[in-house]
């Protein structure tokens, strides 16, 4: 049996598995506006970000009991809103190009080219917004959110190379976009 994870907010925690209405209030305020940010990063669009956040506590308030304490609330929070995001942009038919139509993974792919130039973080994140639905997710959840591919390609029932491709394709295109960007702003 894996030892408990020392949560900061056990208390409150240990209330809302008792169903205290003023616990569960407590834990949304200091959950919430991570879990929107993550919904958010998945979605690229706010209202859906709001119905998965919604979505996502009542579902973690119906099952908390399934919470065994061996890692962080805010972890176990955080797959729920993940999956419900990714559930969500699947509904909007997700096309993943699939590594079989392009050949081998191909890891020179990997290196970063030396003409990449220096952007701001929000013309990254607006060109991020600009990529495909299949990209983006794949791009997220790799760099901001930390799984690995075959994380990745666990969650959306794709392949790893799939995957990697997925996040190769997209860094091209991020390239482009904030290429595209530079020129226009230059």
């Amino acid at each position: 049996m894996e030892p408990k994870y020392q949560n900061l907010h056990q208390e409150v925690i240990d209330l809302c598995m008792l169903g205290d209405r003023q616990a569960q209030y407590q834990l949304y305020k200091l959950y919430s506006k991570a879990m929107y940010n993550v919904s958010f990063r998945v979605t690229q669009n706010e209202q859906e970000a709001e119905d998965v956040l919604q979505e996502s506590f009542l579902s973690a308030f119906k099952n908390i009991h399934s919470y065994k304490g061996t890692a962080a609330f805010g972890s176990w929070l955080k797959r729920i809103t993940l999956n419900n995001a990714i559930n969500l942009v699947k509904k909007r038919r997700l096309n993943f190009e699939s590594v079989e139509d392009y050949g081998a993974y191909d890891e020179r792919f990997d290196q970063e080219k030396k003409d990449d130039r220096d952007f701001e973080v929000d013309q990254v994140k607006k060109a991020i917004e600009r990529l495909p639905d299949g990209y983006r997710l794949v791009l997220t959840l790799y760099l901001i959110e930390g799984y690995d591919h075959k994380e990745i390609a666990e969650i959306l029932s794709i392949t790893e190379s799939t995957s990697k491709s997925q996040f190769n394709r997209s860094k091209k295109k991020l390239r482009e976009i904030l290429k595209e960007e530079f020129q226009h702003a230059g």
